[in-house]
């Protein structure tokens, strides 16, 4: 039988440690639980947020609504030929989902260690990092559509990614639950050192054939130096998305900034590295209030205790005029922001 709770402090489910509170509050720990729990009109007419990890969300206010934490847990792993397909279910621990693939030689995910948040999350934004976005190593993913209870599977093709978007973001925002996700891994790794700081730190241990867990262990490594854990100050990740730009519009900005830092991003695109643009605008290390940036990422926004989701929200409002004013290319936010 499903627990409704009231009023309950979303302080610990959400990694900013924002103090805000759920109307009402429930925990789903099988896939079965979902259309259960909408079999009651009330829950379906009614404001609601699914929460895995609590990683990629900023609460600006108390939430007017049902809050829904997934606990769905359990990893299945099918070998065929040099495939390896592995199951989890949406609220296992995503790090701990890489760590069990890279221990067992399951090539794919190793450049998207130490990503907070859950599994079930990790389609919905399409999470990316080092050069390796989910949808690379994506199968498939079952989810529960809310008005009908039924259990639909979608395809890579379907899910519609993009970066750091998918179709759960857009136009079926808000009428499916992910309750597993299904992964293609190889057994003959297709190591990829490209991007960021990771061959340099490959070669600073002497490592020159590097294997899944070396590269999974230098991931881990950069992450921990530039990104502070949430589990001592409050944060979210990155807070900004990299922002992609035309050519054209990167033109001038390249003319009056030489060095600004930037990758292709296919025909006729530019990414920039939004963290360079806000350092640039003096954010790094700065602290508002009771919030800020981190000292050692500006992309990085920070709870340095006891602000509230509308001070960090500000904050973000800031530093997106001051990048506006200085290069003309405007920020957009990476976390979901819930009110």
């Amino acid at each position: 039988m499903l627990q409704i709770q009231e009023n309950v402090s979303l302080k610990n489910f959400n990694t900013f440690g924002i103090d805000a509170n759920a109307r009402y509050f429930v925990e789903i720990s099988h896939a079965d639980e979902v259309a259960e729990l909408f079999a009651d009109p009330k829950w379906l007419q009614m404001h609601r947020l699914v929460l895995g990890g609590g990683s990629n969300m900023l609460m600006v206010s108390d939430f007017d609504g049902l809050v829904i934490r997934l606990n769905i847990r359990g990893i299945e792993h099918r070998i065929s030929h040099d495939d390896v397909f592995v199951e989890a279910g949406a609220g296992e621990v995503w790090n701990d989902l890489v760590n069990f693939c890279v221990d067992r030689g399951y090539a794919g995910m190793e450049n998207l260690s130490l990503i907070p948040g859950s599994v079930g999350a990790s389609p919905i934004q399409n999470i990316g990092a080092y050069g390796v976005e989910l949808k690379d190593v994506f199968d498939s993913c079952q989810a529960v559509e809310i008005a009908t209870g039924n259990i639909r599977t979608f395809n890579k093709e379907e899910c519609k990614f993009g970066y750091r978007e998918s179709v759960f973001k857009t136009e079926l925002s808000g009428r499916y639950i992910i309750v597993s996700v299904k992964f293609r891994l190889s057994l003959n790794p297709n190591i990829n050192i490209q991007y960021g700081a990771i061959e340099q730190e490959l070669a600073n241990r002497g490592i020159t054939e590097p294997t899944i867990k070396d590269v999974s262990q230098v991931v881990s490594h950069i992450r921990v130096s530039k990104l502070p854990d949430p589990s001592t100050i409050g944060n979210a990740g990155s807070f900004f998305k990299n922002p992609v730009i035309t050519a054209a519009e990167f033109a001038p900005v390249a003319a009056q900034f030489p060095d600004v830092v930037n990758y292709p991003a296919g025909e006729g695109m530019v990414k920039l590295a939004a963290g360079w643009l806000i350092e640039q605008c003096g954010w790094k290390g700065k602290t508002v209030g009771n919030t800020g940036t981190w000292k050692n990422q500006a992309l990085v926004l920070v709870n340095h205790g006891g602000a509230t989701g509308a001070e960090v929200y500000s904050l973000s409002s800031q530093i997106i005029d001051s990048v506006y004013t200085k290069f003309g290319v405007t920020l957009q936010r990476e976390v979901n922001i819930i009110s």
